[in-house]
This record gives structure tokens, C-alpha cells and sequence, in this order.
């Protein structure tokens, strides 16, 4: 049995650079990743006023933390991207950013535009939901 996530991309909606669902075969486990901040080794956000340079750090630390749980981003099987703004340029910029991370990953996504994130000068978060081989397979 493969045991990898498998990207579903509509030809009957629009075309998007995202697959618009994902299949989770059986014989995997569901992780659920804490929001993926930019967040130096001190747990500090330098990267001020920097949307991209924010997103791409975010795809960094959850990226580390991936691999501590076996996972890489191949084994992403959702992410929602929370920007800490009201204008939608910001959160296109956010949003390119990580895409070009994930290259021809393209997991469905959920992008929002939030009030306030959870550290001071945060701009950017990414949640995102992983599969990986059960340990009794």
C-alpha cells in the first residue's frame, strides 16, 4: 500500500495554485501542528514590517518541526495562513511566499487576514495538518 498524501485538483472549478482537496490514505496518522510562528532561536520576531520574509521563516520553523515528528512538507495534507492584516496585498504576499516554499506541493490552503496574531510584530502564522506512516504499519 502507498502511504502518501494525494493532491485532488478540480477541473471543473477555476484553476488555482492549490489542489483543492487532499486524500489521506489509510494506515496514516493525523498530526496536527501548532501554528508555525517567525520566531527567532530567542522566541523573538525581528523580521519587522516583512510579510514574506515572516512567511518564509514560519515555513522554516515548521519545517524543523516536521522533522522531529518523521513528517516533511510532502506529508502536509492542509494549511490555513493567518496574516495580521485588513489589506488583501499583505496577505498575497504572505501567501506567495509559502507557496514558493512548498513548490509543487501545492496542499489546499485556507488564507485569512486576522486582527492580531500572538507575539508582538508578528505578521504571519501557518497551521497546517500532516499525515504520516502509522508506527504499527
Amino acid at each position: 500500500m502507498k502511504h502518501k498524501v494525494s493532491l485532488i485538483h478540480s477541473k471543473s472549478l477555476p484553476s488555482v495554485d492549490y489542489a483543492y482537496a487532499s486524500h489521506v490514505p489509510a494506515g496514516m496518522d493525523i498530526l496536527f501542528m501548532a501554528g508555525a510562528c517567525p520566531l527567532n532561536q530567542d522566541g523573538v520576531v525581528e523580521l519587522l514590517n516583512d510579510y514574506a520574509a515572516q512567511a518564509k521563516l514560519c515555513v522554516t520553523n515548521l519545517k524543523v518541526a516536521l522533522k522531529e515528528c518523521g513528517a516533511n512538507l510532502e506529508n502536509i495534507a492542509y494549511t490555513r495562513v493567518l496574516v495580521a492584516s485588513s489589506k488583501q496585498q499583505d496577505l498575497v504576499t504572505a501567501w506567495n511566499a509559502i507557496r514558493e516554499e512548498f513548490g509543487e506541493h501545492d496542499v489546499p490552503s485556507t488564507l485569512s487576514g486576522v486582527t492580531v496574531l500572538g507575539y508582538s510584530n508578528q505578521l504571519v502564522e501557518l497551521e497546517a495538518v500532516v499525515a504520516v506512516v502509522s508506527k504499527g504499519e
